[in-house]
């Protein structure tokens, strides 16, 4: 029989006591890494999805971890989930054919009292307690929150043939990042809305296509995403200079 999810022993802490639960996505082929699985490629001897889930598990904001994966990654990840202490993940699904079908893997395993959910990309493991817990916040009054950072470089719009059609003004754009937050009935609402959602790239895309504000908070320029297996290097360069080496 294929086994399809894990179902893990931990009481939830529940929104009623100050957390609220997470969704972690990481069940990408990894198809730009040059055959090696971002997940459980190490930075400073640590796989990626480790480092991730254990940002969360220290947050104050967070009660519960639910991970989405790939199939054959479904005990791997319970045995590095075991190795590192995670004692607030208590399912770990299998993915769908894109992102947010994914997502929507990871919101089928949420209790029937979840309010709110934030959203997180398995591969930004250097995301900090402050971005989770400013995500976490804004929460509180806006349907759908994401983090995010001023774009650096300016930004060119370009027709099929690579020819420029126009230059968006820089000071209005930012580039998002994750965690990302929503409010758990109005996501569903407007996934239900946009039928196939295997076309948007991210979840703050799903609310603003059913007419939902989005608010930004503050994110990081070392929040980055491991895409790429120059992003490994980068990654364990920032993380040399966070513990000043």
């Amino acid at each position: 029989m294929e086994v399809t999810e894990i179902k893990l022993e931990y009481e939830v802490c529940g929104e009623e006591k100050g957390g609220i639960p997470v969704i972690i996505v990481a069940a990408g082929m990894s198809s730009r890494m040059g055959g090696t699985d971002k997940q459980t490629a190490l930075i400073g001897g640590v796989p990626v999805i480790a480092r991730t889930l254990m940002a969360f598990e220290r947050s104050r904001a967070v009660s519960e971890i639910i991970l989405v994966v790939r199939p054959d990654e479904l005990f791997n990840m319970q045995l590095t989930a075991e190795k590192y202490a995670v004692t607030k993940l208590t399912d770990i699904v299998c993915g769908g054919n894109s992102r947010q079908e994914s997502v929507l893997k990871g919101f089928e395993r949420l209790g029937k009292s979840a309010g709110k959910v934030l959203i997180h990309d398995g591969a930004r493991p250097l995301v900090s307690g402050r971005i989770i817990e400013s995500v976490a916040s804004a929460l509180e009054e806006y349907p759908a929150v994401t983090c995010a950072v001023k774009v650096k470089d300016t930004i060119k719009e370009t027709d099929g043939s690579g020819n420029v059609v126009s230059t968006p003004d820089r000071s209005r754009l930012a580039a998002v990042q994750t965690p990302q937050g929503v409010w758990v009935k109005e996501y569903l609402e407007a996934a239900g809305k946009a039928g196939d959602v295997s076309a948007f790239t991210d979840d703050m895309s799903v609310m603003e296509s059913a007419g939902f504000p989005v608010r930004t908070v503050e994110g990081s320029y070392t929040n980055i995403k491991i895409t790429t297996p120059e992003d490994l290097r980068l990654a364990e360069f920032l993380l040399g200079e966070e513990s000043g080496e």
